[in-house]
Parts: structure tokens; sequence; C-alpha cells
């Protein structure tokens, strides 16, 4: 055995893992299918402007020992997330606040937009939901629902409101104050420089290699390490030997525009169904922020990158990006979590491993987790 641990996939909770293990005096063989490092948080610097390649991701967390370990390794920003939602030619804020209601309805006091909601409800008369338009129009009334819920949750599902279950919105966050601030986690902002850098480090001193699919070299890797962090499909890893877990996937579309500011925030949501993207993204935002208008770099001044996110049918071949926790995917990743302990020499982690939704600051806890189960 040439090495402690091989290390399948190079994101947060694997680079993590490997960070810690080599601290520890544990050889470590980091392997990735992309060209890169990094996961789903990779950033490509194009020429003063980080690219957010998969999709924007903002870190937010209220456990200041999750907030102190990630500062370790980069210095962020004050950046909050405040996306805007454009229906047709209306544009609100989001999460629904007092901003929001008062563009809807001319209201201005907590009181009234409180009343106006319960009023749309009452008029519905839904008791029991049946699926998730019933579900949502029951917590937020009509005009909230058709105008800022309805077609975006279609475009992400794929499939119609009245054909998902009501489970999957239990809750829709609706707040009383003019406040526009998605997270009301206590810590939240962006690596200056991105979060590739923040990866380099903890790999720093580790071998790695890029280019190397798990699966097109198993005999041989499996061999080479006397435990195996993998961070890839679990279902995947067993052969799928009680069927596969569904996902949905993502499509960006990435273009360079001639214009300092292209959109007027970071993130902005296109929640009618006949607009086939969820959102677009304006990356120079996330970390230029209020000082857009005062940069010194003339070419970055001029110019923008936005990428169009696209929600995509996942398939064999295509990357999962969101685990579809319903009942039957559930049930199905029970009998592989059943199924993994029986294999002594292989721990599962990260959002395909563990078949879970996870924030950023919940992998790195995770990570942190196994780290002290399997090496304190």
């Amino acid at each position: 055995m040439k090495y402690d641990y091989l290390i399948v996939g190079s994101g947060l909770y694997g680079a993590i893992f490997a960070y810690e293990a080599n601290k520890r005096g544990k050889k470590c063989l980091v392997i990735d299918k992309r060209n890169h490092i990094a996961g789903n948080i990779y950033t490509e610097n194009v020429e003063g402007i980080n690219v957010h390649k998969y999709g924007a991701h903002i870190f937010h967390t209220s456990n200041k020992e999750i907030w102190d370990y990630i500062n370790q390794f980069a210095e962020f920003n004050r950046y909050t997330n405040s996306p805007v939602a454009r229906y047709k030619d209306e544009v609100y804020n989001l999460p629904f606040n007092m901003n929001t209601f008062s563009k809807l309805w001319g209201v201005f006091t907590p009181e009234e937009a409180k009343k106006k909601i319960e009023e749309e409800k009452k008029a519905c008369g839904i008791t029991q939901p049946q699926n998730l338009e019933e579900q949502a129009i029951s917590l937020i009334g009509k005009t909230i629902y058709e105008k800022l819920v309805k077609g975006y949750t279609e475009k992400q599902w794929g499939k119609r409101a009245t054909e998902l279950p009501s489970f999957i919105i239990k809750r829709l966050p609706v707040r009383f104050i003019y406040d526009n601030n998605y997270f009301n986690d206590k810590y939240q902002g962006i690596p200056m420089g991105g979060y590739t850098q923040i990866i380099e480090k903890m790999l720093k001193g580790i071998e790695v290699k890029l280019n190397c699919d798990f699966f097109e070299n198993r005999e041989e890797l499996e061999r080479i390490a006397e435990k195996i962090v993998f961070t890839g499909p679990i279902d995947k890893f067993y052969d799928y030997k009680f069927g596969e877990l569904e996902y949905r996937s993502l499509r960006f579309e990435t273009e360079e525009k001639q214009v300092g500011n292209y959109q007027g925030n970071a993130v902005v949501n296109y929640t009618e169904y006949e607009i086939p993207y969820t959102r677009i993204i304006e990356h120079k935002h996330f970390e230029y922020g209020p000082s857009l208008g005062k940069l010194e770099d003339e070419d970055v001044a001029n110019r923008t990158i936005v990428t169009r996110e696209y929600p995509d049918t996942w398939v064999q071949g295509k990357e999962p990006y969101y685990p579809i926790n319903n009942e039957k995917n559930n049930t199905l990743y029970e009998k592989y979590l059943e199924l993994s302990k029986d294999s002594k020499n292989v721990i599962f982690g990260g959002r395909l491993g563990q078949y879970k939704y996870y924030d950023m600051d919940k992998v790195i806890a995770e990570a942190l987790r196994c780290v002290k189960e399997e090496l304190n």
C-alpha cells in the first residue's frame, strides 16, 4: 500500500479531509475526474474577474468555529446575498420582505402586508394541500406564488407545480421588515480572489492527479491505499446494485459583455416559466460590490462576465447537482447506506457520497466530524 488514503474528489469535503490527514502525517493521494481542483466551488480568474464556473457560491454560516476555520485559507469580503427577481417587466426583492410587499400591493406597514397575505390565503380556501401549488398558495397567497414561486419552481424541477408533492415546500421565508439580506446567518461573504485558492492551500504538499476517473482506473486505485474517501455518487460506487438515485442537473452559458455593469446585481432570478433559465449571475459583483464604479483597472471596469443558469434533466454522464430527496430516493439511499457499513475501508462523504443537499458550511462541519472520528 503506497498511501494511507485515496481521496476521490478534490471538492471541499475531500480537500479538508486530505488537509487534516496530511497534518497528522498521513500520506494521501487526491484524484479528480475533472481537469481542475475544487469541485463545484471552482472559480476561474478570467483577466481579473473570478468566475463561479458551477453557479453562484456564497459562503454563510452561524457557526463561528466553521467561519474561523475557512478564514484560515482566505480573506472574506462583506458581500451580502440580496438577489432580485424579475417577472416580465417587474423587479422584486428577495426573500419576500416589506420591499417586495410594498411593490406588489402598495402597502407600507407589516400589519397591512400581513392582512393582504391572509386575505389571499382565505380567498383560496385550501385546508389540505394536495400538491406543491396548493401548499405554496396556502402559505403566501396567490399573488406572490404566481409571480415569484410558480415559474421558477417548475423550471427547477422540470415539472408543473400541480404535479409536484406538497412536502417539497414546507415553508416559505416571509419577513415583515425592509431587509433584502437573503440569509439569516451571522457570518457571510465571498473569498477575495475566489474559492480555488482555498483548495490550493488545503492541498499544498499533497499529491493530486487530475483527469483521473476512479471508475476507469478502479482496480489499480483500490490497491494503492489502505482506505478510500469517496465523494462521488454512492449508487455508482456500488454499480447501481439497487437502482439509480435521481438528481437534477444544471447547464451554464457564460459570455463576456463589453459593458462595465450589465444587470446591477450579482444574481437576478427569472421567475416566469417562459424564460428557460432560472437566473443570470454577474460575477464581478461578488467581489467588487460598491467599489464597482471606482475600479482603477480599466479593462475590468469596462467589461463583465455573465452566466445564464439552466436547470437540466439528469441522466448518467451529466453532472449531478441536486439530490432529489423524496421518499422514493431516500428509501433507496438507505439501502446503499446499509451496504456501505460493510465497506470498512471506504468513507462516503459530501453531497453525492451522502446523497444530501449540503451548504458549504455543512460540508465543512461534516468533513471535520469525519476527521475527528477517523483520525483523532
